[in-house]
């Protein structure tokens, strides 16, 4: 099963993680690494920290130094801590396959990982030394194993930062996604994805005037979005506590991935490398987002309108037949069709069985309201059975010609069906009693007689 990928939100990197990240949406992330060791854990001979800080130390057991080459040192020191992303970016990357939504540069989140192929992909990604894999979604939802011709070959590579097993077959992984890349070539696709990629990093578009009018006509969307879905509101506060909304394509990666587009539709976004073409769709995305937001929070009003409306007239009702019967006015309408169905009941003579389902019928009335569907089936129900002519007997005619007679006037043809009663009476003519009868339904055709 391909794995279930949880938008909840950005949250900041945990406490636990080594070192300090800042992303640049996988551009030019910058790793703080610690002096005398290289970014494979490799114990280093000498830095340039180091050199610099003997430097230092012979300046100040000299005290020949100055304030401008202490400040000149510290900077070579904390240069020499600091690692360059696109430099450590690993060109051959194991797959994960995603199956609902692409994820998108700067989103940190968790994936949920399920079956053997996916736990086994992960375990190829937490042997490499830099936790980076690479995730890409697949064309079609899938169960299982799944090849590289399934997937998009526009991905993000990712960072693992932190691993929770649920059960045997299932996992959960926090990951920072850190850049798009391009599949340049398959190395293998069993037992598990594996790809030989070209990184792609962002240009930095801060200070330009074009990108900052199109980072405001987002962020001008965004307000008309928020009005109708507060959902937006809180991603956005969680999005600016980590990023600034000067860099359109950022912002544009964020928009997207919060909309309710198709997952067609939001991989295009990620496989748009331009950045101001990237920014115009996102844009025709939002303004979709705000119709719908818009269309769909007009649907709720009338929902809610109609409803307090039905409640309104229910109390007001409620209340009108409490007055009522306070002042000894009038009754209700169901109180007077319940009464005179009981009048009606009282001069019929009824089996034991019909009297029995009769007072059934009126109890469950008592509890219906008149306006629901219930209460009309029961009233049409009571108004049938007490229709009939309970207790009254004609006495019996075996006039078999007159009885012909009628058959004829009334029913074209059925010839069968008229022997057979004209042979029922003969037969109750003969004995001189009838046991059994035969009923007759006399109702248009196509009904279900």
């Amino acid at each position: 099963m391909l794995p279930d990928v949880r938008t909840g939100g950005n949250p900041q990197l945990p406490a636990s993680f080594p070192g300090k990240v800042l992303t640049d949406f996988a551009f030019e992330a910058i790793v703080k690494v610690t002096p005398g060791v290289d970014c494979r854990g490799v114990a280093k001979k000498s830095t340039m920290a180091e050199n610099h800080q003997g430097e230092r130390d012979m300046d100040n057991s000299n005290n020949s130094g100055t304030a401008d080459n202490i400040n000149e040192d510290k900077a070579a020191d904390d240069s020499a801590q600091l690692i360059v992303a696109r430099e450590i970016l690993p060109e051959v990357l194991h797959i994960i396959p995603l199956s609902h939504r692409p994820i998108f540069p700067g989103m940190m989140m968790p994936i949920v990982l399920t079956g053997d192929f996916m736990i086994e992909t992960a375990n190829n990604i937490l042997e490499n030394e830099n936790k980076i894999g690479g995730v890409a979604l697949a064309r079609e939802q899938h169960e299982g194993s799944i090849r590289s011709d399934e997937l998009y070959t526009v991905g993000v590579a990712i960072k693992v930062l932190r691993v929770t097993p649920i059960d045997e077959k299932t996992i959960q992984m926090m990951i920072n996604a850190l850049g798009r890349f391009t599949m340049q070539k398959v190395v293998r696709d069993e037992p598990t994805i594996q790809w030989q990629v070209e990184h792609y990093y962002e240009e930095d578009h801060t200070g330009s005037e074009v990108m900052k009018a199109y980072s405001k006509a987002i962020i001008s969307s965004i307000k008309d979005l928020i009005k109708t879905n507060s959902l937006f509101q809180e991603e956005l506060k969680l999005f600016l506590n980590r990023f600034t909304i000067e860099d359109p394509g950022k912002l544009a990666d964020f928009v997207a991935s919060m909309t309710s587009a198709d997952a067609s539709e939001v991989q295009e976004i990620l496989e748009t490398f331009d950045v101001r073409k990237r920014v115009e769709k996102v844009l025709v995305l939002l303004k979709k987002e705000v119709e719908l937001s818009r269309l769909q929070e007009k649907i709720t009003k009338q929902i809610e309108q109609r409803i307090t409306k039905q409640q309104k007239e229910f109390f007001l009702r409620e209340q009108l037949k409490e007055i009522k019967k306070e002042l000894g006015l009038e009754k209700d309408e169901k109180t007077t069709e319940i009464e005179n169905f009981e009048e009606r009941i009282a001069k019929l003579t009824l089996s034991e069985e019909a009297a029995k389902k009769v007072d059934e019928e009126i109890n469950k009335m008592r509890l219906l309201e008149p306006h629901s569907a219930e209460y009309g089936v029961s009233r049409n129900y009571l108004d049938w059975i007490t229709s009939l002519p309970w207790g009254v007997y004609s006495k019996d005619n075996y006039d078999i010609k007159k009885a012909k007679r009628i058959l004829d006037r009334d029913h074209y043809g059925l010839e069968d069906i008229k022997d057979r009663i004209l042979e029922f009476i003969s037969t109750g003519k003969m004995k001189g009693n009838i046991s059994g009868s035969i009923i007759c339904f006399v109702v248009p055709p196509g009904v279900g007689k």
